[in-house]
C-alpha cells in the first residue's frame, strides 16, 4: 500500500474512532433492487446493458461528534457474477469539537468528510476519500449534505471527488413520499474519464398502512452514471424496482 493511501486510512480509522459514542438516532434499512439497463463490459471490452439485481443493508447513525454511514451492495449480473461492493463514512464535526457555531448561509456546520470503499468481486479494490463536508440548510429538504474528497485510489490514478447527498420528503394528499440520493463527481485523470453518478430514490411509505411506525417503501430507482468505472462513453441510464424496509 502506498503511503498517501496509509495516511488516508488513518484518517479514516480516526475520524471513525473519534466519532463513536451513543448514537443520538441510527436507522438501519434492506433495500431490494432489480433493473434491465445497467452498464457492464466485458472481458472482450464489449459494452452491453445487462440484468441485475441488488440486495443493499444500510446503516445511519448522528452522533454527538458528527455521524457515520455504511452500505453494502451485493450484486449479481451474468457479465459480473456475485460481488459486493461497501463504502464507510465517517464524519467528524468540526463545530461539536470546537463548541463554535459553524454557520455561514445555508452552512450549518462543518465536517472532515471521510470515506472507506472497496469491493470484493473480480476487481478487489481498497480506495481511502477525505476531506471536508458541510451540513446545509436548504428549504423542502429533509437534509443535504456537501463534501469534498481527496481520493486515494487502488487501481487507477489518485483523483478528486464532490459528494451531494440529500433527501426531499412531500406528500400527495394523505400519502407520504420520499426522494432522495447522491450526486457523485469526480475528475478525469490521465489514466480515466471524470465520472458522474446521479442516482435517486422515489419511494412512497407503504408500510404507514400496516402500522403508523411501520416503514417500507415501494418505489423506483434511476441511476444516471455518465463514464462509468471512468470508462469514457461508458453510460448508464437505468430505472431499477425498489423494495425498502427500514428496522
Amino acid at each position: 500500500m502506498k503511503f498517501n493511501q496509509v495516511l488516508a486510512a488513518t484518517v479514516v480509522a480516526t475520524t471513525a474512532a473519534l466519532t463513536q459514542a451513543a448514537p443520538v438516532w441510527q436507522d438501519f434499512s434492506i433495500t431490494g433492487l432489480y433493473g434491465e439497463n445497467y452498464e457492464s463490459i466485458d472481458a472482450n471490452g464489449i459494452h452491453s446493458d445487462v440484468e441485475q439485481s441488488t440486495i443493499t443493508a444500510e446503516y445511519a447513525a448522528k452522533l454527538t461528534y458528527g455521524d457515520f454511514f455504511a452500505f453494502a451492495d451485493r450484486t449479481n449480473n451474468d457479465i459480473d457474477g456475485n460481488q459486493t461492493y461497501f463504502e464507510v463514512s465517517p464524519r467528524l464535526s468540526l463545530g461539536a469539537v470546537t463548541g463554535q457555531k459553524l454557520e455561514l448561509g445555508p452552512i450549518k456546520d462543518v465536517l472532515i468528510a471521510t470515506t472507506w470503499e472497496g469491493n470484493t468481486g473480480a476487481s478487489n479494490f481498497n480506495n481511502y476519500l477525505y476531506g471536508v463536508g458541510f451540513d446545509l440548510a436548504i428549504p423542502y429538504f429533509q437534509y443535504a449534505q456537501l463534501n469534498f474528497y481527496k481520493a486515494d485510489n487502488d487501481l487507477s490514478a489518485d483523483d478528486y471527488q464532490m459528494t451531494f447527498t440529500y433527501g426531499v420528503p412531500f406528500k400527495l394528499g394523505s400519502e407520504d413520499f420520499l426522494v432522495d440520493g447522491f450526486i457523485d463527481w469526480s475528475t478525469a485523470e490521465r489514466d480515466h474519464a471524470s465520472e458522474l453518478n446521479w442516482t435517486t430514490q422515489w419511494k412512497w411509505n407503504v408500510g404507514k398502512h400496516i402500522s403508523p411506525e411501520t416503514r417500507l417503501y415501494l418505489g423506483i430507482e434511476h441511476s444516471v452514471w455518465n463514464n462509468k468505472y471512468g470508462i469514457k462513453g461508458m453510460d448508464q441510464n437505468d430505472v431499477s424496482a425498489l423494495i425498502k424496509y427500514h428496522f
